[in-house]
């Protein structure tokens, strides 16, 4: 079944354009967009494995390692369900045997049989031959041909008084049958081994194996779920795939096959995968089904839900919060992957460069709203819609009950207060920025301020008369580069920011101005604008062997040849 127990930037101009692009986009910021980040990588943290509707596979095992019984482990996964029983035979299309031949080993009884009117013939079992064979005829794809081999070929087996048989054929043994593959490689599989039409008249040909419901859910089991988990586990998984084949089978009663071997079904594995262990639980449970309204329950499961199940529109698969997922060995409960911001774009060529993802629907159960239902990409040439399930399958996510990492802008953001801050809500996606000496970082822009991060620095933002100043100097590429703070208040009412290279003091009478180098040292000596000095009223300026500093009460200057600083203080 679908989410089985897993074995096992530019810059200078095309910055304005992207901007231009996003205003036009008119997306108001909420806690459910996510701005790609100047790397290029969406990180991703999920939770469950698979589809999440009924069992929990790690659930179950969670349970039983609680003491939960079989019934209470089903009973819980599927409620308003009713046990029964069911035999019959099952009908299984073997996806791996990829040609239209079926071929086998010899085995002890081993029979071919005519669907048409169910008759059979023993096989030869002298020790020469190696392999048997049904195949359909080129020239006439509505008859099939017996053939053996040994070691000189291929030779045909003329059945008694008719030579080849009308299509459907299968062969037959009352123990396993060896079904060699087109690799070479050989699985066994117990009841018949059927050379199957798709429909009337095809020239080609699919392999079916035709077994017992019990003897089909010993090699689902062994092939679904650990066989060193506990017996509670395996027994609820014995229950939950015998309902499953037989809703599928009658659901499928008209077709050559009733369901597949693989996770679009539920995996099965036939007689190779067999185990003591997983043929306990058959057999403890043999004939037990789930129905509801007096038919078998639709009983799906996965490996995880990651402490929610979610709604499988049955009133037997309810969204319901799932306290037994959760244990030490679940390794799929929580998990996190990367997204190449690059690869979306290649995917969907219309988005140009991806700017955001916006989730617009969850299912509203778990941590972050819940399974991701619709999402938007959203880009600088045009947006894409998607749905939860077509981005799972388009990168091979675990789930759709994802969400993707904020930005180191946003999370500074949110720490803020999101919109309620002094930067208010996002105007722009992330968009890169080259700083002084080579160095490359990040800005976002808001309704209030702007926003800057550097690796070196993290995200800080700025607003106000500090944003201004700062801007008018050239932002990062100026002699200051990137904030190490976000503003801050000062002594006075005043506000101050930190960065890189120098410090930038602002209040209502001297406006912002920045302080830095040997003069910024000799100033915060002075207990910065909470000392005698006050606050700067002028930059840093040029004077007869090196810089001075202005200050409300006061200057600074310092001589470049000597190193000295003189500070000379006014009285007030």
């Amino acid at each position: 079944m679908s989410g089985r127990y897993p074995r096992g930037r530019a810059f200078g101009a095309g910055v304005a354009a992207l901007a231009v692009a996003w205003f036009g986009l008119q997306v108001t910021a909420s806690g459910q967009t996510y701005y790609v980040p100047v790397t290029g990588d969406l990180v991703l943290h999920g939770r469950g494995y698979g589809h999440g509707h009924g069992m929990s596979q790690y659930g179950a095992q969670g349970a039983a390692l609680q003491g939960r019984s079989y019934r209470q482990i089903l009973h819980f996964y599927y409620p308003h369900t009713q046990r029964a029983r069911r035999s019959g035979p099952v009908r299984v299309l073997l996806s791996a045997d990829t040609s239209s031949d079926v071929v086998v080993q010899p085995a002890p009884g081993l029979r071919v049989r005519a669907l048409s009117d169910r008759h059979a013939w023993t096989l030869s079992t002298r020790a020469a031959i190696d392999s048997w064979r049904i195949k359909p005829l080129a020239k006439n794809p509505s008859r099939d041909a017996v053939s053996y081999h040994n070691g000189h070929g291929w030779h045909r087996w003329s059945v008694p008084g008719r030579d080849t048989l009308p299509a459907d054929v299968q062969f037959e043994a009352a123990t396993p049958l060896g079904l060699v593959l087109p690799n070479g490689s050989v699985v066994r599989y117990r009841g018949a081994l059927r050379s199957a039409s798709p429909s009337p008249g095809a020239s080609a040909r699919d392999t079916v194996n035709v077994v017992s419901m019990d003897d089909y859910v010993r090699g689902v089991v062994a092939a679904e779920m650990p066989a060193s988990w506990a017996q509670a586990a395996l027994r609820a998984q014995a229950v939950a795939a015998r309902t499953y084949a037989a809703y599928l089978g009658h659901a499928n009663a008209g077709r050559y096959y009733g369901l597949c071997d693989t996770t679009a079904c539920q995996v099965y594995g036939g007689a190779s995968a067999e185990t003591s262990a997983t043929d306990t639980a058959v057999a403890k449970t043999a004939g037990v089904i789930l129905t509801y309204a007096g038919a078998p329950a639709l009983t799906q499961f996965s490996a995880s839900s990651g402490g929610w199940t979610a709604s499988g529109g049955q009133p037997y698969l309810p969204a319901q919060k799932d306290p037994f997922d959760k244990w030490p060995g679940n390794g799929v409960h929580t998990w996190s992957t990367q997204i190449s911001a690059s690869s979306l774009a290649s995917r969907y060529p219309q988005l140009g460069r991806l700017l955001a993802v916006k989730v617009t629907q969850r299912d509203g159960h778990g941590r972050w709203g819940g399974r991701v239902l619709r999402l938007v990409l959203k880009g600088s040439g045009s947006n894409v819609a998607l749905t939860g399930d077509e981005l799972r399958s388009a990168y091979g996510l675990r789930s759709t009950w994802f969400s993707f990492q904020p930005t180191a802008i946003i999370s500074a953001w949110h720490r803020m207060g999101g919109r309620k801050s002094a930067l208010g809500s996002p105007k722009s996606p992330e968009l890169a920025v080259r700083g002084a000496h080579g160095r490359s970082g990040a800005k976002q822009v808001f309704t209030g301020g702007r926003a800057y991060w550097s690796a070196a620095t993290g995200a800080h933002a700025l607003h106000g008369t500090i944003l201004r100043r700062y801007r008018h100097a050239r932002g990062p590429a100026s002699r200051y580069g990137f904030p190490v703070t976000g503003v801050l208040r000062a002594a006075g009412g005043g506000h101050k920011a930190r960065f890189s290279k120098g410090m930038f003091f602002a209040s209502r009478r001297t406006g912002p101005q920045p302080v830095y180098g040997r003069i910024l040292a000799a100033f915060a000596h002075r207990h910065y604008a909470a000392g005698r000095l006050g606050f700067p009223v002028t930059a840093p300026q040029p004077v007869k062997g090196g810089l001075r500093s202005r200050f409300q009460h006061g200057s600074i200057r310092w001589d470049r040849r000597t190193d000295k600083l003189t500070v000379t203080l006014r009285h007030r």
